[in-house]
């Protein structure tokens, strides 16, 4: 038997199990977008709002994957995108009176601008110290929106009110739920483009500046204009998102968009899977809903204490108080040790092993 004849068989195989992977993909996003569209009827007004939160971060995630996981470019500072796009929405409905769903595409393209600018001065920076300079944008940006000068427009410290839209047309949905369903027709085209873009000559570009830089060069990569265009576009999708989160919430203020905001946004695309389309799904249920469940946790340690002694100890008040971000850095340390390609890279070893599977009985059946 020859090489090549004994490596058709392998090569076939390896056909097999990506079509397996790709058939199960495709599944598995068929049941999501079922599962999306089906929820706000089953659920209450607070866990669409909730829901619809999620949405949003899985916008601003992708962008911030765009830039990080599939460029390499660290960012700490996309929370000043987001805090962009949130004001251009406010000011445009307070202001000058323009529709919600017209305010969206103009935060994009403010924050595409802002993000290419950015990215200019930003190419003689990698590393860590991209990462400081991103830095020190998240913690400018707060500041200068509380700047005097910007009070007509900004409000100040005291923010600025958006009205919140109801149902057009006639629809028999509630306000939450339309919103829920205008952000999720955003983030499937948003999805769509950027799986399109990532799959691309583009994509392909994009990873090879990450991946091996002077190669890539060398085959006629515009690395200086590629990496500042790759800042711009994620930096428009986190500007959408923030843009969304403005007419969900109804309300924008300096003090929404810390620091801590742009860690979250890190966080999420790290938990959820670098370099993956569906990590920003993960992550963005992540950095919502996990500091939410240990802050429930961590209210009940007196509860739980007085079950087990039968009385509430003073350390477990205490404990109460303390716990949350405790409990939240300990979840991240597991995920991080579990699962450390993400929970979309762990999704794509089930479902591998799973498929793997499937054709190994199929194969025996046939024998």
């Amino acid at each position: 038997m020859t090489s090549a004849s004994a490596a058709a068989p392998a090569s076939r195989q390896a056909l097999a199990d990506r079509a397996a992977a790709r058939g199960w993909r495709r599944a598995g996003l068929a049941a999501l977008l079922l599962a999306a569209v089906a929820a706000p009827f089953l659920i209450s007004g607070y866990h669409i709002f909730q829901l619809t939160i999620v949405v949003v971060y899985a916008i601003a995630l992708l962008g911030l994957n765009l830039l990080t996981g599939y460029n390499g470019q660290i960012s700490l500072g996309h929370g000043a995108f987001y805090a962009i796009g949130a004001y251009t929405t406010a000011i445009l409905t307070s202001q000058f009176d323009v529709p919600y769903w017209a305010t969206v595409p103009v935060a994009g393209l403010i924050c595409l601008a802002v993000g290419f600018l950015f990215g200019l001065p930003a190419l003689r920076l990698e590393g860590l110290y991209l990462a400081l300079a991103t830095f020190a944008l998240a913690l400018a940006t707060p500041q200068l929106l509380k700047f005097r000068a910007f009070d007509h427009w900004t409000g100040g410290s005291q923010g600025v009110l958006v009205e919140k839209p109801e149902a057009p047309w006639g629809l028999p949905l509630t306000g939450d739920q339309w919103l829920y369903f205008f952000c999720l027709a955003c983030a499937v085209a948003l999805f769509w483009a950027g799986a399109n873009l990532v799959q691309g000559r583009t994509g392909r570009a994009i990873v090879a500046i990450r991946d091996h830089p002077t190669a890539a060069e060398t085959m006629g990569v515009n690395i200086a204009l590629m990496k500042s265009t790759t800042f711009g576009v994620s930096a428009l999708y986190t500007g959408v998102a923030g843009a969304l989160s403005a007419v969900v919430t109804g309300f924008v203020a300096p003090d929404s968009f810390p620091l801590f905001l742009s860690l979250s946004f890190l966080v999420g695309i790290v938990a959820g899977g670098l370099a993956s389309i569906s990590g920003a799904v993960f992550g963005a249920v992540f950095i919502e809903f996990v500091p939410n469940l240990s802050d429930e946790f961590a209210r009940n340690i007196p509860n739980l204490a007085r079950w087990i002694l039968g009385y509430t100890p003073n350390v477990a008040e205490q404990a109460a108080t303390a716990a949350q971000w405790t409990i939240y850095g300990l979840v991240l340390i597991a995920f991080m040790y579990l699962m450390p390609t993400g929970v979309a890279g762990f999704v794509r070893l089930v479902s591998a092993a799973v498929a793997r599977r499937g054709d190994k009985g199929g194969s025996e059946e046939a024998m």
